[in-house]
């Protein structure tokens, strides 16, 4: 059976629970009904302004779509509970909806409550009568805006769809739960590679391991996919053996180019990132890019003239790997003041990738940036976001720096890494055993990386170029582009903790 047939007959299911709602959950429908239309526009291309391509925007779309009714399709199997007025204001009302016993909400006075439990489907539903004795909860709920909440508001809608037989705990049952989650996770391992107690630590076992200094593991979320924890070691370590093979030459405006130079190309990037911003590609797209340039540059001699067309015809090849929508060959057209046409940008595409013997998979620094990130926020369980984008914008001046192409991407990775740290805490050594361990580098080996980094962080604002500079100006970026440079970084930094 097809999707659109069982989202059809499972509408058609909660129509007599529908009708019985009080007049303003019906509104809330009706909104909810107006957006499910909204996917069926998204198919338009939009404008050169507002493209987007990032990956965030189909899950939103398709997660606006749901009307707010199809939450919770077992609503109208759950018994309500008889209303009773309130003795008093301290007990405020519910709004007409069961609360589960494992969303309880607390009370200014204590009390005794009792538990409404949802049984399972083959069992009889028991409905539990009201009390007016006031109860004291243990958790709050999830949304309190008017001391309300309901059985919608409770669940997510892959729940309501995913398991219709739910059953409600006690809290009492919590820890025996964790427990068995905890142990079952610990042997979830699929290789036999067994992580030892000298490079490997577990995140609930030790609770000072930032002050002993000891080694985190930033691989014990075997829950997340996408983070893929048991194979990430092998991932990066592939990584870092292949960065080696597809680096550009660090000498080519010297021994290859004549009619560009470093200057040129600088103002070449500049303009890339403003249109990787105006067309909002993933910054993997615009890495990728500046990779192909100058691989392309370090064995063909290009004149002034085609710099832009070899931009352009790099920043498509990067857009169709890297994207899920990637822009039309007009729109680069476009965007050059249609200064090339249409065939010299596909001819130009059909050059490089030649030349470049289509292999287009690179190791950029963004791609070592996500995992040092992960392993520079350590234990916190709250990940900082000005860690993560004062270290990206770092890294991003580095595409526009000729120099910068003498240290590898996984050394420029680490070295924004550290330099955003001493940024954010001047007073605290960057570096520590963690940050070693993941990134393979001890702070002496980036110690000329990071000063380079560091002259082009507080130069930056003086700059010709400020495409990057007005990038992380922005709010989203957490304006880190804005925040205080030290002028220098003590020598000790650069030493070993041991010595």
């Amino acid at each position: 059976m097809s999707t659109q047939t069982r989202r059809s007959s499972f509408s058609s299911s909660t129509s007599s629970s529908l009708a019985k709602r009080h007049a303003s959950s019906s509104s809330t429908d009706n909104v909810g009904k107006a957006t499910a239309v909204a996917p069926h526009l998204a198919k338009k291309r939009a404008p050169l302004g507002d493209i987007t391509n990032q990956k965030n925007a189909t899950q939103k779309g398709s997660r606006n779509s749901i009307p707010s009714s199809t939450l919770a399709p077992f609503s109208n199997k759950i018994a309500k509970v008889k209303k009773v007025p309130p003795a008093s204001n301290s007990s405020a009302g519910f709004s007409g909806k069961t609360l589960p016993a494992s969303l309880n909400a607390k009370s200014s006075t204590g009390g005794a409550c009792k538990v409404i439990s949802i049984p399972r489907r083959d069992e009889n539903v028991s409905i539990a009568a009201a009390v007016s004795v006031p109860c004291c909860m243990d958790v709050s709920p999830s949304k309190s805006d008017d001391f309300s909440i309901s059985l919608d508001e409770s669940m997510s809608t892959c729940d309501s769809f995913k398991s219709p037989e739910i059953e409600y705990i006690d809290s009492n049952e919590i820890t025996a739960i964790d427990s068995i989650n905890k142990k079952t996770l610990s042997n979830l391992y699929i290789s036999d590679h067994v992580e030892t107690a000298e490079n490997m630590c577990i995140r609930d076992a030790v609770a000072d391991m930032e002050t002993d200094d000891k080694i985190v593991n930033v691989d014990d979320n075997y829950q997340d996919p996408q983070l893929c924890a048991t194979i990430a070691c092998d991932i990066y370590k592939h990584l870092r053996a292949s960065e080696m093979k597809k680096r550009p030459s660090t000498d080519f405006m010297e021994r290859i180019q004549k009619d560009i130079n470093a200057s040129m190309r600088a103002i070449l990037v500049d303009w890339l990132v403003e249109v990787a911003e105006e067309y909002r590609l993933v910054p993997d797209t615009l890495y990728l890019t500046v990779n192909y340039i100058d691989r392309f540059l370090s064995g063909n001699v290009m004149n002034r003239q085609r710099l832009q067309l070899l931009g352009v015809a790099c920043m498509m090849i990067a857009a169709k790997y890297e994207e899920i929508c990637a822009p039309q060959v007009e729109e680069f057209c476009y965007i050059t003041d249609n200064t090339y046409f249409r065939d010299e940008v596909l001819e130009m595409e059909s050059t490089v990738l030649n030349y470049l013997k289509f292999e287009m998979t690179a190791p950029t620094a963004k791609c070592f940036l996500r995992r040092f990130v992960r392993a520079a926020q350590g234990i916190n369980e709250v990940p900082s976001m000005q860690l993560e984008c004062l270290a990206n914008y770092i890294a991003e001046l580095s595409l526009l720096e000729y120099s910068m192409l003498c240290y590898a991407p996984s050394l420029v990775a680490a070295s924004a890494i550290f330099l955003a740290k001493y940024i954010l805490v001047p007073s605290k050594r960057p570096w520590n055993s963690t940050l070693q361990h993941y990134t393979l580098y001890e702070p002496v080996d980036l110690s000329d990386c990071v000063k380079d980094l560091h002259r082009l962080c507080c130069g930056n604002h003086n700059s010709t170029l400020p495409a990057i500079r007005e990038k992380y100006s922005q709010h989203k970026y957490k304006f880190v582009a804005k925040k205080y440079c030290p002028p220098s970084i003590p020598g000790e930094f650069f030493q070993n903790p041991g010595s």
